[in-house]
Formats: C-alpha cells, structure tokens, sequence
C-alpha cells in the first residue's frame, strides 16, 4: 500500500502536471492566433508532453496501490505581449515544476519510500533538459530583439524542434 503522504504530494503534483498542460496550451493558441506556427506546434507538443507525464503519475500511484486524484484548476493565462514574454512564462513554469519535483522527492525521503524516490529520477532528468531548452531557446529570442527576419526564423527552428522530437509515448 502506498504512503498517505507521498500519495498525497503526488496527487498534488498530478494536478500541477495537468496545469502544464493547460498553459502550455493556452500559449501555443496565443501563438497560433498572433503568426508563429512554429511556436505554437513546439508548445501543442509540450502540452501534449505535460499530460503524458501527468498520466505517468496517474498510472504510478495506481499500480502501488494508492488511489490517483484530480483536483480543481485555475484558469491558465491566455494574454502575452510578445513571444519572449511566452518562453519568458514558459521558463518560469518550468522551472516552478522542478522546484515542485525536488519537494516531492523531498518527501519520498522523509516517508522513507525509496521505490518512488527512485522512480522521480527520470521526472528530475527530464527537468534539467526541460530548463536547458527553453534557456536555449530564450537566449535566441533575446539575440534577436524584435529583428522581423531572426523571429522568422526563431519560428522555423521551433517548428523543426517539434518535428525532429521523438513521439509523445502513449501509456
């Protein structure tokens, strides 16, 4: 039987997960609707990634014996200023979602549940490449200022970026 507590902080970050989704979604129709179709299908493929990683969590729980839960959302931001303002929020979020791992796995340590400990492992190497890419791909957005032609192919790039990525796993 699953630790009440750990159960708990993963119902939690089930939801955060769920959230990730939902943002990165409502940023890739900001995208979409304001001419960055490249933005938007890396984004569509980020929210489709959140949800898978969010049903991994779903399934974990369920399979030691704990019970899954979904809780209430908030309303995702739908309004940015600018595409650096977009993976401006996107870095932020991310690394909102590390700092949330690293307290679940906190957690795991504190209840003495090394199996779930030892399963977050791959959610803490996804987060460090998560970071690493959208501080790569900020770091392109600010190179280029508000250059029409480098945000044109900013775009191209993140297109390219989604297409290249290895499938969403279906679970």
């Amino acid at each position: 039987m699953m630790n009440k507590n750990v159960e708990a902080a993963i119902n939690e970050q089930i939801r955060r997960e769920e959230f990730s989704s939902r943002l990165y979604l409502s940023m890739a129709i900001w995208c979409e609707a304001n001419g960055f179709p490249g933005a938007a299908a890396f984004l569509y493929r980020q929210t489709d990634e959140e949800r898978m990683h969010q049903l991994k969590f779903v399934h974990y729980v369920n399979d030691r014996g704990g019970k899954a839960a979904l809780m209430a959302l908030d309303k995702p931001v739908a309004d940015f200023t600018s595409l650096l303002d977009v993976f401006q929020q996107v870095m932020k979020h991310e690394e909102y979602i590390t700092a949330s791992i690293n307290e679940l796995y906190g957690v795991t340590l504190e209840q003495k549940d090394y199996t779930t400990g030892n399963f977050l492992q791959w959610y803490i190497n996804e987060q460090i490449e998560e970071e690493k890419t959208m501080s790569t791909i900020l770091d392109k957005i600010r190179l280029v200022g508000e250059d029409k032609a480098g945000m044109f192919h900013i775009d191209k790039d993140l297109s390219a970026m989604a297409a290249a990525a290895a499938p969403v796993p279906q679970l």
